[in-house]
C-alpha cells in the first residue's frame, strides 16, 4: 500500500483565520493534516482590499507563494509588488511579507520548507509584525 496523505486544502483542513481575529481572510494549513515531515503548505484567501494585517518573516525558511487567483500586491521588505493569477514569488527567509487583495480579492497557495515537525499548526520559525504594512 503507497504512503501518501489526500487532502484537500478548502474543505478538509480547518480556516483558521477567525480563531485568530482576522477578518476578511482565511488561512488552511495543512503540513499536519498532511503528515508532511520537510515542508509545509497552505492555502490564503483574501477578500477583494483586504490586507493581512501584518508582516512575517522566517529564520532560515524559504517561501513560495503561488497566486491562483484574483490579485493584488505583496511588500517584500520595502518594495510593493503587483501580482495576479499564475504569478510564482520566491521569498528567502530573512525578507519580511505581506500580501494584500485587489478588487477581484486574491488567493493563494504558499509553499515552504525546510520545517520543524514538532510546531504547532502555522508555526514554525516566523516572526510575526503587526501593522508592518502601514500606509
Amino acid at each position: 500500500m503507497p504512503d501518501h496523505t489526500l487532502k484537500n486544502l478548502r474543505d478538509d483542513l480547518p480556516d483558521i483565520a477567525p480563531d485568530h481575529g482576522m477578518k476578511g481572510m482565511a488561512a488552511h494549513f495543512g503540513a499536519h493534516a498532511l503528515e508532511m515531515r520537510k515542508a509545509g503548505v497552505s492555502l490564503q484567501r483574501l477578500d477583494p482590499g483586504v490586507r493581512v494585517p501584518f508582516g512575517h518573516s522566517h529564520g532560515r525558511q524559504e517561501e513560495l507563494y503561488v497566486v491562483v487567483a484574483g490579485a493584488g500586491r505583496v511588500k517584500l521588505d520595502d518594495e510593493i509588488i503587483d501580482v495576479r493569477t499564475w504569478d510564482a514569488i520566491r521569498v528567502p527567509g530573512p525578507v519580511m511579507r505581506a500580501f494584500e487583495a485587489g478588487d477581484e480579492g486574491l488567493e493563494l497557495v504558499a509553499f515552504g520548507s525546510p520545517r520543524d515537525p514538532d510546531a504547532p499548526p502555522g508555526g514554525g520559525d516566523a516572526e510575526m509584525v503587526p501593522g508592518w504594512w502601514s500606509d
